[in-house]
């Protein structure tokens, strides 16, 4: 189970990314993307977006396996984006929002089509946080973000996440974002949960993702920034492993 892996990793104290796929917009670069991400054992693949998919999204999946990615995880924006091909999906509930469609409404919807299909689904609790300028999750939402020199509304936030039997935070300052979710706000979630702490949204830099690792973050989450430079990758996995191997030999 994709879930079980992201336990073992966090109890290994791994420092991991995942790589954001758009199924829409992945082409020509997707292949060098996973070329890198393979070389470097990146483990987690997320395949999604924020407006509804063009029906690209089963092809995506199989591509990716085909190239021999392992845990492809959906990342939906909407109920159309299921695919049966996919290894789990997160089960997103936007906790941040008082939006009741993305808090259960799409879930009631997505439910039954999840079990009938055998897909692992990963409860977790969808943190917007608010990144200086609107993005198109923020959008498509329709929900305020959460501030980002906030962290006692973001530790409560997950806190009540947690207690509702999410497994996974996610804090996202959206595709496209001008600045990334703040120390302070990820250090606060992760002191005051025990669950998986995935950062994304404005991550731009080696120094971001460090930021992002050092303060609480099990994965960082990669998408516009390695497309538009495929070199980030590579720095990034290489910063990924230098961290990960000085922890080993404490």
């Amino acid at each position: 189970m994709v879930l079980n892996h992201l336990f073992s990793q966090k109890s290994n104290a791994k420092k991991c990314i995942a790589v954001l796929i758009d199924p829409d917009q992945h082409g020509s670069k997707t292949d060098e993307i996973l070329k890198i991400a393979l070389t470097f054992q990146i483990d987690l693949f997320l395949i999604g977006g924020s407006l509804v998919s063009s029906g690209n999204t089963q092809n995506c999946v199989a591509q990716l396996k085909k190239l021999g990615a392992k845990n492809i995880v959906l990342f939906p924006g909407h109920e159309m984006q299921l695919v049966e091909n996919a290894d789990a999906i997160l089960f997103l509930s936007l906790i941040s929002g008082r939006n009741p469609e993305f808090l259960i409404g799409k879930h009631v919807t997505a439910a039954p089509w999840i079990k009938k299909h055998n897909i692992e689904a990963i409860p977790t609790g969808y943190m917007l946080v608010e990144s200086g300028k609107i993005t198109s999750a923020l959008y498509m939402s329709n929900t305020m973000p959460m501030p980002n020199d906030k962290p006692d509304i973001a530790a409560a936030t997950a806190m009540a996440g947690e207690f509702l039997g999410m497994k996974v935070m996610y804090l996202d300052a959206g595709s496209g974002a001008q600045n990334p979710v703040s120390q302070s706000v990820i250090k606060a979630v992760n002191e005051n949960t025990n669950c998986i702490l995935f950062v994304g949204g404005g991550i731009k830099s080696v120094s971001d993702a460090k930021n992002a690792w050092s303060n609480g973050a099990d994965y960082i989450v990669v998408g516009n920034g390695i497309f538009d430079n495929t070199q980030l990758l590579n720095e990034l996995c290489i910063e990924m492993n230098h961290i990960n191997s000085t922890l080993t030999n404490q």
